[in-house]
């Protein structure tokens, strides 16, 4: 079984990330889950987010995991919880920050010798969609990272999920879906 954990706070997409995420897993067979846990479920606190992927029916709802990959779309995250709880020896981390990925391990030992990749989701879709919600793009660099699909068929599938929105905020994920994709290292 596959297992995701992003970290987040309220309102930057997390939940909808997973969801979107579970939607197109879901359309390819397999079994998917994606919830979410709230602090103090105000906008701006701290939470998680998580998705499990299999090939047969998951039976586990319990928030506890440990991730094989673990997405941060909130920097400071990185320094104000512990987003290596739990991890395997082989957990892969993808973190949002405008560092480079030796900058971040040195401003965190945490991540001393871990797989660590980083790409700056909130500039990305800043500069693409026009707000800081970075999930789409953490999305493209998810694909890349980890070769779960390849990115045309995750852009295609993701257009049907973001099908009840205006286009141009369609086409704008897209974008950022892709560059996150290009960009991450």
């Amino acid at each position: 079984m596959l297992e995701i954990r992003w970290h987040s706070r309220a309102g930057q997409g997390a939940v909808t990330g997973a969801k979107g995420l579970a939607e197109v897993v879901a359309s390819t067979g397999k079994d998917v889950q994606a919830f979410a846990f709230y602090g103090s479920a105000k906008r701006g606190a701290a939470m998680m987010a998580f998705n499990r992927v299999d090939d047969k029916v998951i039976l586990n709802h319990e928030k506890f995991m440990q991730p094989d990959y673990v997405l941060v779309i909130d920097p400071a995250l990185v320094y104000a919880a512990d987003i290596t709880m739990n991890e395997k020896e082989n957990t892969v981390y993808i973190i949002t920050t405008h560092l480079s990925t030796q900058e971040l391990i040195a401003s965190q030992p945490k991540l001393s010798g871990k797989k660590v990749f980083t790409v700056d989701c909130i500039k990305i879709s800043q500069e693409t969609i026009g707000k800081a919600i970075p999930n789409t793009p953490m999305l493209g660099a998810l694909m890349k990272v980890s070769g779960m699909y390849d990115i045309e068929f995750f852009k295609e599938n993701m257009l049907k999920v973001l099908k009840k929105l205006p286009q141009k905020i369609i086409d704008a994920n897209m974008i950022a879906i892709q560059r996150a994709y290009d960009e991450v290292k």
